[in-house]
């Protein structure tokens, strides 16, 4: 059942099954095999994207529920269309009052039945939290929450609770209704005057605040203040999210149930895949999947489900082979598909512009460095601790490492994760340390060499230790960096290293500007042998520009010099007033990325409106980048500042900015077109599984979430279909065209698309300017051509054409002139 493409669709409860059901023919005709699903059990309520569910046995009643989602698979079966699902094993929603399993644990402590599902810590360093959980969610310190009355005992029908800032519940112990009920003069909770309750736990009273306040110290949790969670929780969170509670999926109970609704809907036939969130975020990842594909087939023998995972790997990390997974979601791919749009002569001009406008770093390692460090010190201080504390463990054990005590075991930690450049080592699995962020680590802590060294030993498997201790060691470590690298790298980094924001994606590379058409061909080659139905993927529910902005400001990088002298001229044409130099570059950069194709100047709504959906992005990116502002401690000054000079670009002033920026659009949009062709078609036509976020089958100038999960007009693709995509390249039909014609040629030559990748030699001048592959089949081949770098042949034609004067005399290796085959297009493919 593995697809031939996929289709991703964000379900919510504006976009439901039954929406999904009426779009079937419409993704048949399109040519997908598979419609990919967000998450579709039980979400928080009101929940845009799924990642947040608080029960996993059930399918969302707000997307439809149970017979919701039958009659959507039966609609897309009559097309002739299957199911792909998205599964959340990492986590759950906590908080608030919706999830059982979560509630019944601060019930009943350790002795819930559910205790074993979340990653608790029930005997961590801070002895007034031995047997309790830390529950970081009040609005303010503990002692203003409870004397100002944001903490109350409430009233169920079957149970007595807290209820924290009118959002969030604690259930009470039941051996302490007795003392409460007795409080409120009644024998039964149904019984009980919450006005008398309220008098008798009033904290505006001496009394009742010490009755509530002893009442609350007898609890399985302990209440405390949000900013808290950072130092102090002892369990594992989603990243630094509270209201996000870590699973122990590796635990096989916890496994069963929160599988139990995607197998069943497996062995049902309902579904013929899974897509796994965040799997580094796992205890051990490896053994996780192979239990899941083991569990598939028991689930249902006779068909080999399509499994897919969702890693972002390093610059010299691999997939392994061994996982019994199908592939990654593709945010290697995305990266390699960028990299190879960007012109290596900019690298340096490009830094030395960012150096110059903001002051900071011109390579990306020194800010990714700096944001580990202030991630790591700051939201997961707390997980180290425990980390350090479980490899001081270890050391007691031997005599022989006895001597290295917990403050240095600590450092040595730290800087081991701030060294690395992957999410985590696998080492639990590989035995391999990480011997390039161990020397690095050295280098930038020499007085820590001895617990590295000791530490690399543990992850090798060395030395006679408990195997228990060693594997909570170990798993610590690995769920200390995953998130610590997502938090600093995509969450930090990527908003404060400003050289080309086209290579600040999930899965990127910043380091790395650019790519060579033969390592990208390399390196496709490779990853179509070893995992050919891997999703290839150039857009996701996650990225942080749209693949057709990604590619316009791809375009900067082949014209560095005329870049630079409109980005220094921008900063003077309009006073900054306070506006950080390096922000207001930024936001140059979305506002030429992002500026709509058939937007003008002159049409002012239209221009407010794209003015509001950068001061999205905006807030946003100020936020995570934290220097300036940030979600925890916010600047209201600076960011109005920011809003304000957003305005005077777009909306207000003299339009002297935006006159200017739109004939810049104008000048570069036929170059970024062309890249977005050679995007679209390259994706198409590599070894793997093709994948298509919602919409961008028209061109994609959406902006980080929410905006990139904004409401698709499926009535206008519907509409454009049969257009043969040879009229105005400003379209969205263009590449919907392209999209529908080779997905229509995987369909008719299955094998020719399932065959290798055979990269072909050109002539120079332009073979560093061409990607050029065949791949063959019997006696017929699929063969492409790709123009790379292309900006000044089609930015002088003022449209996406690359005519004979670009690819001068390039042939083929039969001889065949390229320019005479591709007939003006920057991608090119015909089957032989």
């Amino acid at each position: 059942m593995i697809p031939s493409a996929t289709y991703r669709v964000q379900f919510h409860a504006g976009f439901t099954f039954s929406n999904a059901a009426a779009l079937a023919p419409y993704w048949a005709r399109l040519g997908v095999s598979h419609v990919y699903a967000s998450p579709i059990a039980t979400a928080r309520a009101g929940s845009a994207h799924g990642y947040d569910v608080v029960d996993p046995l059930k399918i969302n009643p707000a997307l439809g529920g149970e017979q919701g989602f039958r009659d959507m698979v039966e609609a897309l079966r009559a097309q002739g269309l299957g199911v792909v699902l998205d599964i959340v094993p990492n986590h759950l929603a906590v908080g608030g009052g919706d999830n059982a399993w979560w509630l019944d644990v601060l019930e009943n402590g350790r002795a819930s039945p559910f205790a074993r599902m979340f990653d608790i810590d029930w005997a961590p360093a801070d002895p007034d939290l031995a047997g309790k959980l830390l529950a970081p969610f009040l609005g303010a310190p503990y002692a203003e929450a409870l004397a100002a009355g944001a903490i109350q005992l409430d009233i169920e029908p079957d149970r007595l609770s807290v209820l924290a800032h009118g959002a969030h519940r604690f259930p009470l112990r039941r051996c302490d209704y007795a003392e409460v009920l007795a409080a409120a003069d009644a024998s039964r909770i149904e019984d009980v005057d919450p006005f008398r309750l309220a008098a008798a736990y009033d904290p505006a009273t001496e009394n009742g605040l010490a009755r509530l306040h002893d009442l609350l110290e007898r609890q399985h949790y302990r209440l405390a203040w949000w900013r808290t969670a950072g130092d102090a929780i002892n369990w594992r969170r989603f990243f630094d999210i509270t209201e996000l509670a870590g699973l122990r999926i590796e635990d096989p109970v916890v496994f069963e149930a929160v599988h139990a609704l995607p197998l069943r809907l497996y062995r049902e036939g309902l579904i013929d895949g899974l897509r796994v969130d965040h799997v580094d975020g796992l205890a051990d990842p490896p053994a996780y999947c192979r239990r899941l594909r083991e569990a598939l087939i028991t689930a249902d023998p006779a068909r080999k489900a399509w499994l897919v995972v969702e890693k972002i790997l390093g610059a010299d990390e691999r997939l392994a082979a061994d996982w019994g997974v199908d592939g990654t979601t593709g945010y290697e791919v995305m990266n390699d598909l960028s990299a190879l749009q960007h012109d290596p002569k900019g690298a340096g001009p490009l830094a030395s512009l960012w150096r110059q406008i903001s002051g900071r770093p011109a390579d990306f390692e020194a800010e990714e460095l700096d944001a580990r460090r202030e991630i790591l010190s700051g939201g997961f201080a707390g997980q180290l601790d425990a980390a350090a504390m479980a490899f001081h463990r270890l050391a007691r054990w031997n005599v022989a490492t006895r001597d290295l005590p917990l403050p240095a075991l600590r450092r040595a930690l730290a800087s081991l994760v701030e060294a690395s450049r992957n999410y985590r080592t696998y080492a639990a699995d590989t035995r391999q340390p990480p011997l390039k962020a161990l020397a690095s680590a050295k280098a930038a802590q020499p007085a820590s060499s001895l617990a590295l060294d000791q530490i690399a030993a543990w992850l090798r498997g060395e030395g006679e230790v408990p195997a228990d201790l060693r594997t909570d060691a170990v798993r610590r470590l690995e769920q200390l960096s995953a998130p610590v690298a997502a938090k600093a790298v995509e969450d930090t980094a990527f908003y404060r290293y400003g050289r080309l924001l086209s290579r600040n994606d999930v899965g990127f590379d910043p380091a790395r500007l650019s790519m060579s058409p033969a390592l990208f061909l390399r390196q496709a080659t490779q990853r179509g042998a070893a995992f050919p139905s891997s999703m290839l993927a150039t857009a996701t529910h996650d990225h942080k520009r749209g693949e057709d902005v990604r590619a316009r400001l791809a375009v900067l990088s082949e014209i560095a010099a005329l870049w630079a002298q409109r980005a220094r001229a921008w900063l003077s044409l309009t006073p900054l007033e306070g506006v950080d130099p390096g922000d207001a570059h930024m936001l140059h950069q979305m506002i030429v990325g992002a500026w709509p194709l058939d937007l003008e100047p002159a049409d002012a709504k239209a221009m407010a409106a794209f003015a509001e959906r950068l001061g999205g992005w905006q807030r946003k990116a100020l936020r995570e980048a934290k220097l300036r502002t940030s979600w925890t401690v916010q600047d209201e000054t600076y960011e109005a500042a920011s809003e304000s000079y957003l305005r005077r670009l777009l909306v207000d002033g003299d339009g002297a900015f935006r006159q200017d920026a739109h004939l810049f659009v104008t000048q570069i949009s036929p170059a970024g077109v062309a890249n977005s062709l050679v995007q679209t078609g390259l994706k198409l036509t590599l070894a793997g599984v093709p994948d298509f976020y919602q919409g961008t089958e028209f061109w994609d100038f959406s902006l980080v979430d929410p905006d990139n999960r904004r409401p698709v007009d499926y009535d206008q693709r519907h509409a454009m279909l049969d257009h043969e995509g040879d009229g105005d390249w400003r379209a969205g039909a263009t590449k919907q065209a392209l999209i529908r014609d080779l997905l229509k040629a995987r369909r008719d030559h299955p094998d020719l698309f399932a065959a290798a990748i055979s990269p072909l030699e050109i002539k120079r001048p332009v073979s560093d300017n061409a990607v050029v592959f065949e791949r063959t089949a019997g006696e017929r081949r699929l063969l492409v051509v790709a123009a790379i770098g292309c900006a000044d042949a089609c930015i002088a034609r003022n449209a996406p054409v690359v005519d004979e004067t670009w690819w001068r005399d390039a042939a083929l290796p039969d001889g065949r002139q390229i320019s005479r085959l591709t007939n003006g297009s920057p991608f090119w493919w015909a089957i032989e």
